[in-house]
């Protein structure tokens, strides 16, 4: 089985030797950029998960994220010294999976590498599966598995980023029940509420939106509970 290609992006020469080498020693193939541009150019590679600094000359690591959005859907972790709640909340709002802060802890970044590629390859690479089994929970078109990370709308794969199966799957779990943005925060970034944690899963549920309805204005699975939160029925 080929290797997954992980491209790392930092302007820091010496912590891209260092992940590669860690990444390489667990059978990882890996690619390194040292800015936004070279990165870009990068794209056109196989790349199965994107390492991305955000400080670097040039673009941005949320200006680079964005733009490497447009054109492929590999999970993006963000590796930064930036610890600030709001320096995170961009990031994940920018279309990153995932945010780990520098100095980081060799296993801790292996453990999520290796859970971000498990899920991406459910759609990358067994997407022609299609076949549900009862363990799916079905509402109308919209198929969820509780666990795996598999989504089908019409019996076509959809892929959510890790947050977004998070926050589907926890919905459709509990169907009927209405949860607050502040319980949804905290249950599922596992973060302290803070008045700025609104705007986070209210670009998650926006973004699951586009993925799941054909009309995301006028929604049938995720709806809006007015003064109280999210459900879907």
């Amino acid at each position: 089985m080929q290797p997954s290609t992980i491209l790392i992006v930092d302007d820091d020469k010496d912590i891209c030797e260092v992940t590669a080498a860690l990444l390489q020693s667990e059978g990882y193939a890996t690619l390194q950029a040292n800015n936004g541009e070279a990165a870009l150019d990068m794209l056109e590679n196989s790349i199965d998960l994107i390492i991305l600094d955000i400080m670097m000359p040039g673009d941005s690591g949320f200006a680079v994220c964005e733009k490497m959005r447009r054109v492929t859907t590999a999970p993006i972790l963000y590796l930064s010294a930036k610890s600030l709640p709001t320096d995170k909340e961009i990031a994940l709002n920018s279309g990153g999976d995932d945010y780990l802060t520098k100095p980081f802890i060799p296993v801790e970044l292996l453990a999520r590498v290796k859970a971000m590629l498990r899920r991406y390859h459910i759609y990358s690479k067994n997407q022609q599966r299609g076949k549900l089994n009862d363990e799916f929970i079905q509402i109308g078109g919209l198929a969820v598995h509780p666990t795996s990370g598999e989504v089908f709308l019409n019996n076509s794969p959809v892929f959510l980023r890790h947050k977004e199966y998070q926050l589907l799957s926890h919905l459709i779990q509990n169907r009927g029940s209405v949860f607050s943005v502040q319980y949804l925060y905290e249950a599922l970034w596992s973060e302290p509420y803070l008045p700025s944690a609104n705007n986070t899963v209210m670009v998650h549920i926006r973004n699951l939106r586009q993925k799941i309805e054909t009309d995301p204005q006028h929604p049938k699975y995720i709806l809006t509970v007015w003064g109280e939160g999210y459900q879907i029925v």
